[in-house]
């Protein structure tokens, strides 16, 4: 069989991110997750997000509205990589340290429906988020939790997890 290389599709992922986002590039804030699957295979995510402001609602409360890509470098034969969208609702601790909670369920679109051992059923597999942060810097430090399923769309369902750390940072 021949290896499936991530290299083409990661980055032509990545040039319609970041051409599709050029007007709002300034509004926009880049990051880099770096982690590993609930099959170990290591897991790196890039990609843009933008942060909208609840304040009518609550002073603390806030919207991240995330899209990158998901890069799963795997064995031979066994990479894989995914487009994700994520909403994500913030809530922000008073305080002088900045501390975060953020949960969102959002999508990804897979190129392989297989990860490792795990056969995924179906390209399409929704992303619930948990993650942890605090500033550190101009960006922010961020440690996430994430499940991808397909939610019984499709038998079978082996979903799997990674678990990250991820840099944030303004354009």
């Amino acid at each position: 069989m021949q290896r499936f290389s991530l290299q083409r599709p990661a980055a032509a992922v990545l040039s319609g991110i970041i051409l599709l986002s050029i007007p709002m590039m300034s509004l926009a804030d880049g990051y880099i997750t770096l982690g590993t699957t609930s099959e170990s295979t290591p897991v790196i995510s890039l990609g843009l997000d933008r942060t909208f402001e609840f304040e009518r609602w609550h002073p603390q409360l806030t919207l991240r509205l995330g899209s990158g890509v998901l890069l799963l470098p795997g064995d031979i034969d066994d990479d894989n990589a995914a487009w994700t969208l994520t909403p994500a609702l913030r809530w922000s601790f008073a305080g002088e340290h900045g501390m975060f909670v953020e949960a969102g369920i959002g999508m990804a679109l897979f190129l392989n429906t297989h990860l490792e051992k795990r056969q995924l059923s179906t390209a399409f597999q929704f992303e619930d988020r948990l993650a942890l942060g605090m500033p550190l810097g101009n960006g922010e430090l961020s440690v996430s939790l994430i499940h991808y399923s397909n939610a019984g769309i499709k038998k079978p369902n082996s979903g799997f997890e990674t678990l990250s750390i991820g840099y944030r940072h303004p354009f």
